[in-house]
């Protein structure tokens, strides 16, 4: 069975409903992009009060809006709003005495186009009043690879008929979406001040932008709370939450910093966002424009359409981030804190200065990215911070869609196909190039001197890249050319010879990929004997030569030093020069890179072998996991030498996650003398650990295993409940079948991934029809929800080895669901 379904689930590990990008036939076909111009601006929003309510029971919202604006440029007799499936009840001109003006208005539906009954100068406000019902739930609308649904306003079990889960509302405006909960003009390049009334029952909470200027009694258990936003924000960045929340306080040089989590949560609040106060400080500094607002939250919401959205001065999160103190211990900054930091740095580059246009949405999205490793570098040092970027390297470049992709992107089917890992990821990287080359103290000034000319109002990458041209006296639209209005990414090979007559060394690069090379400013650092020169090189041809004159043949040349370069490379290093690169050069990929290399030299080179195990005490303890991964636990030579190491190793390790991956190496060796090592670590307060500790209990006390999987089912988490699944896989029955079943259900899209090899194990043991035919349901469900990021293979390949595991006289109804199962897979669009 072990070998059956390792053939069928073998590619899941590539699989982050997370991490990747999912294809899209229409961003790689020309014929289908659209030139994308910037919204024309003919009225300006200038400010939208709101007062609504809610209709639990037919999920509905009923709105009164009063919206302000003045005609841009020119003089105009009409209004046009994007309003989505909507009941239109009134339209009306607000008179300066407050009395209003009935309207004329034609409704498709999408825009309410409504005649002002007159015309109306430039710059010249008016106000118009509208009576509406938003339905979002009979909406019929798409979302994107970021951001899976765009009905803009949610309600959340709103009939209590999902047991233990919150009755929520909340909204999410990116990208235009608002516009399903009330009329507006849905552009980025809009901005306006707001005030938001919402009447609820009086024993819940709400959360908008700006201050809570008001609660009032409305009536039997009802209550209105008004929160208004005095600085101009656009309409996409408008929310609101109602929901059972508990707040924690915080606050940052006398501003509010708020954290609305479950009552159940509310007591590790500090522990999930305690380190936002010291973020604000952080960026405020760095950027030398302070915090623009007047208070800073942050809430927790369940069913979330994303990861999270930094809507002005309330950002609102996914339930991921809502952990357990227990939890919290295997927290990872990527999954987590970085998330925190990328919405903060929002509030300056998307809310502060917005894009203009969605083509011009990595002046919003690319330095939010950027700002992960910004915080990872300051918090938890330069080692963090490279393991982090560099792991957005390789999302980037494991879907090669992406490099036909211009950063800025005119032309493009959809607005949701810029929200994609060349927006985020490359983006970000990018930036660091950009770093690298003019400095620290000008990138900063750059950012700063961007943030003021453009302060509450929009931005593009030209006005960037003339800030920084300002402030660094450099001419940049060589590298905005190459990297924002352009596609790719160099593809480089990385010679080396010495030449001893001469006493120089040469360095060979070349650029393999089609059309332009790039020009590519880098730092090369020559290593002889114990000393390290660096040279700053700009390479501009496609093949270039670089000499270095040295006392002696260097022990080493570590071309891109500053390791920032985005490129696709093959570095012709000896194991012999990679081991010295790993003792001696300082950062994260130098080390990775080291790792790497004696990997796939283990088998052969003891050399290699030695570094795997040099590294497994690494002082980051991201690369301690890198080394343990690295192992080949197969070979009879790394066997030999390396159980004592990881044994002494577990001695000391404090890293939970490293623990975890120390006894997931012992496990793989089965060595009946490691039993009590297992059942010892059982104890931990690490899920991680406890499921690497079970996971190696079964592997040489099975029956153990079994009692102990069944003791855990009253509380597991993430690593620990995939052990148990994999337990039950091997040895358990249909008793155990709805546990896993249960848990499958709960988890969000990841953890589904992550428990799918116990999950299927279990079905793969199973020929209870009903059984399979639950278990089939939700792999099909896997196959054609993320069938866009490559799932439906997989899903295809495992319920083929299902099919071929059934037996005895349910087989051929098993097989027949199965079958059906597998072409609704294909099927589907």
């Amino acid at each position: 069975m072990k070998k059956v379904l390792a053939a069928s689930v073998c590619l899941l590990s590539t699989i982050s409903v997370w991490g990747q990008t999912p294809t899209s036939t229409a961003a790689s076909d020309p014929a289908l992009l659209s030139y994308r111009a910037t919204a024309t601006k003919v009225n300006d929003l200038v400010h939208t009060k709101l007062d609504v309510r809610f209709d639990y029971a037919k999920r509905y919202l009923y709105g009164k809006e009063w919206v302000t604006l003045k005609p841009h440029a020119y003089a105009t007799d009409s209004l046009r709003l994007d309003a989505q499936g909507m009941d239109i009840k009134t339209v009306a001109l607000v008179g300066s005495n407050g009395s209003t003006q009935p309207l004329k208005y034609d409704y498709n539906q999408q825009q309410l186009l409504i005649q002002l009954g007159k015309t109306v100068a430039p710059g010249t406000p008016y106000t118009i009043y509208l009576e509406y019902t938003a339905k979002p739930d009979e909406l019929k609308v798409k979302g994107s690879a970021a951001i899976n649904d765009a009905k803009g306003l949610y309600f959340i079990n709103p009939d209590s008929t999902v047991k233990g889960k919150p009755v929520q509302i909340w909204t999410q405006g990116e990208s235009q979406s608002n516009s399903a909960w009330f009329p507006t003009i849905d552009r980025p390049n809009q901005k306006m001040t707001t005030e938001l009334s919402m009447t609820v029952p009086s024993k819940y909470v709400t959360l908008s932008n700006g201050k809570l200027v008001s609660q009032t009694p409305a009536g039997a258990g009802l209550r209105t709370d008004t929160w208004k936003m005095d600085q101009p924000h656009s309409p996409y960045l408008v929310m609101m939450t109602v929901g059972s929340f508990k707040v924690t306080h915080d606050t940052w040089r006398n501003k509010p910093v708020d954290y609305y989590l479950e009552p159940s949560f509310a007591p590790y609040a500090k522990q999930i966002f305690g380190n936002t106060p010291e973020m604000l400080e952080f960026f405020s500094n760095k950027l030398g424009v302070e915090f623009p607002w007047n208070k800073y939250s942050q809430i927790v919401v369940r069913d979330y359409v994303s990861g999270a959205m930094e809507n002005t001065t309330a950002t609102l999160h996914g339930d991921f981030l809502q952990k357990t103190a227990r939890e919290l211990i295997d927290r990872q900054y990527g999954n987590d804190e970085s998330v925190i930091a990328h919405e903060l740095f929002h509030q300056w580059f998307g809310d502060y200065v917005t894009t203009e246009s969605w083509s011009n949405l990595t002046v919003n999205e690319s330095m939010a990215d950027f700002s992960e490793g910004l915080w990872a570098e300051h918090k938890y040092g330069q080692d963090a911070a490279d393991a982090h970027k560099y792991g957005y390297l390789n999302q980037y470049l494991g879907n090669p869609e992406n490099y036909t992709k211009n950063l800025v992107r005119f032309h493009y089917a959809e607005r949701e196909d810029m929200f994609d890992a060349v927006t985020y990821q490359k983006g970000g990287l990018i930036l660091d190039m950009l770093r690298a080359y003019l400095g620290d103290e000008v990138f900063f000034a750059g950012l700063n001197q961007y943030l003021k000319q453009n302060a509450f109002g929009n931005g593009e990458a030209h006005q960037m890249r003339l800030a920084f041209e300002a402030v660094s006296g450099k001419d940049l639209n060589w590298f905005y050319n190459q990297w924002f209005f352009n596609a790719g990414q160099p593809t480089v090979t990385i010679d080396y010879a010495w030449d001893a007559a001469r006493k120089v060394q040469t360095v060979t690069v070349k650029q393999l990929q089609p059309g332009e090379p790039f020009t590519l400013p880098i730092t090369v650092d020559v290593y002889v004997k114990g000393k390290t020169e660096r040279h700053n090189v700009v390479l501009r041809k496609a093949t270039e030569t670089l000499e270095f004159p040295a006392a002696a043949k260097p022990d080493l040349v570590n071309v891109d030093a500053q390791k920032v370069m985005l490129w696709q490379k093959r570095d012709n290093k000896s194991m012999a020069e990679y081991v010295y690169q790993y003792q001696h050069a300082p950062r994260y990929v130098d080390r990775y890179e080291a790792i790497a290399a004696a990997k796939e030299k283990q088998g052969t080179d003891a050399a290699a072998r030695s570094l795997l195990v040099a590294a497994i005490s690494d002082k980051y303890h991201g690369l301690r996991i890198e080394a343990l991964q690295a192992l080949d636990l197969e070979s009879k030579a790394m066997q030999k030498l390396i159980a004592p190491v990881l044994r002494k190793q577990l001695t000391t390790e404090k890293g939970p996650l490293v623990q975890a991956e120390i006894l997931t190496d012992l496990g793989q060796l089965a060595s009946k003398s490691d039993a009590p090592l297992f059942t010892s670590n059982l104890k931990s307060q690490s899920y991680a650990v406890q499921g690497a500790a079970l996971s190696g209990l079964a592997a040489v006390a099975p029956a153990q295993a079994l009692a102990q999987a069944k003791a855990f089912e009253a509380d597991n988490k993430g690593k620990l409940t995939a052990a148990i699944a994999e337990v039950y896989a091997e040895q358990g029955g249909l008793e155990q079948w709805p546990f896993v079943r249960q848990k499958f259900d709960e988890a969000g899209p990841q953890g589904r991934f992550d428990l799918l090899k116990g999950f299927a194990g279990m079905l793969m043991r199973l020929n209870d029809p009903k059984a399979v035919s639950e278990g089939v349901d939700r792999i099909k469900n896997l196959g054609i929800q993320y069938k866009s990021y490559g799932a439906a293979d997989p899903m295809l390949n495992l319920l083929e080895a299902l099919k071929n595991k059934q037996s005895g006289a349910t087989a051929a109804q098993n097989k027949q669901v199965i079958e059906r199962a597998q072409q609704e897979i294909q099927q589907a669009k």
